[in-house]
């Protein structure tokens, strides 16, 4: 392999794939807040910027584009889109439920369902972003954390799951790392840390284990961003799924059981009708609340992120030099 230029303040991109390459280095410099919502560019500054012909930064423009990670201006190029909370809390919520899918189905499954070949890797991957976020490395972490959950989605799920999972939560962060950076210095210790502990649950099949570990995670990652942003979050329909047990209710009693009377009732008598006997009470995690089970938020209702028309203004660009967007 060789690099695509040097000097005169190029990135440097391997001749390899370098549509891929460069939609990649957009991908993590937009991630990391550094290329901020609403930032404008055009086939020819990429170009320029990593040393290459018009054709990749054109692909690569496009494809990220088609993901809904740029949006397309007729005459002005290409412009980073601006998520609100509105649209984090639609892409929260389905990242949410798919994720949730996948782990209830991690001791049910047959083992060729997973490719447990691929834990090694994942443990390094948690490693490496458990190490990023205790030190507050906000440029680290969006890789690391975004790579730690590809391959956790590829140990449980299919390719195309995977694959949605990782777009949502490349605008999860998108949306999220200006606000963190916006912290400086106080970052470090801030963001969620337990990767090795989830994967852990994981290699051990702990299904509930893993789902409860990232339920706490998700509603650690929405309230720290709900109490950064002032916003509430009253409504979030998808709460209720991070906040349910982890383990469902036991069966019922055996038939051999007393059967209970209603609180409310009179002493049994020989025509009174049998009372059901009721579930056994389930352990709940601390700060769970119990919801009925008409509030379980099914699968069926994962929405598609919207997209916002950015501002509109042009600043120099070159990567690991930007600054998030005013007033993220």
């Amino acid at each position: 392999m060789t690099a695509a230029g040097s000097g005169g303040g190029r990135a440097l991109i391997r001749r390899h794939s370098l549509r891929e390459q460069i939609a990649e280095a957009l991908r993590d410099e937009m991630m990391a807040g550094r290329l901020p919502a609403g930032r404008n560019f055009t086939v020819k500054e990429i170009a320029d910027i990593y040393g290459v012909s018009a054709t990749p930064a054109r692909e690569a423009l496009v494809d990220l584009a088609a993901q809904g990670l740029l949006v397309t201006e007729p005459h002005r190029g290409f412009t980073v889109p601006e998520f609100t909370w509105a649209d984090f809390l639609e892409i929260f919520e389905a990242r949410t439920l798919l994720t949730d899918n996948a782990l209830r189905h991690l001791a049910a499954r047959g083992e060729h369902a997973y490719d447990w070949s691929r834990l090694p890797s994942l443990r390094r991957r948690a490693d490496a972003a458990a190490r990023a976020a205790r030190a507050g490395q906000l440029d680290v972490l969006v890789g690391c954390d975004l790579r730690f959950w590809q391959e956790a989605a590829g140990v449980l799920c299919n390719d195309r799951i995977a694959d949605y999972l990782g777009w949502l939560r490349i605008q999860s962060w998108m949306f999220a790392a200006p606000h963190l950076r916006a912290a400086g210095a106080e970052l470090a210790g801030v963001c969620w840390d337990r990767h090795g502990e989830l994967v852990d649950r994981i290699e051990a099949r702990d299904r509930a284990g893993a789902h409860r570990i990232v339920n706490e995670y998700n509603l650690f990652t929405i309230e720290l961003l709900a109490r950064r942003l002032g916003e509430s979050l009253d409504g979030v329909a998808v709460l209720r799924l991070l906040r349910e047990p982890a383990v469902p209710a036991p069966a019922s009693a055996p038939a051999s059981a007393p059967v209970p009377a209603p609180a409310s009732a009179a002493p049994s008598s020989a025509s009174a009708d049998p009372v059901p006997p009721a579930a056994p009470a389930v352990a709940r995690p601390t700060g769970i609340v119990p919801q009925p089970a008409s509030a379980t938020v099914g699968l069926g209702l994962v929405p598609m992120p919207r997209f916002v028309p950015p501002g509109r203004f042009a600043r120099s660009f070159r990567p690991g030099s930007g600054e998030p967007a005013a007033g993220r």
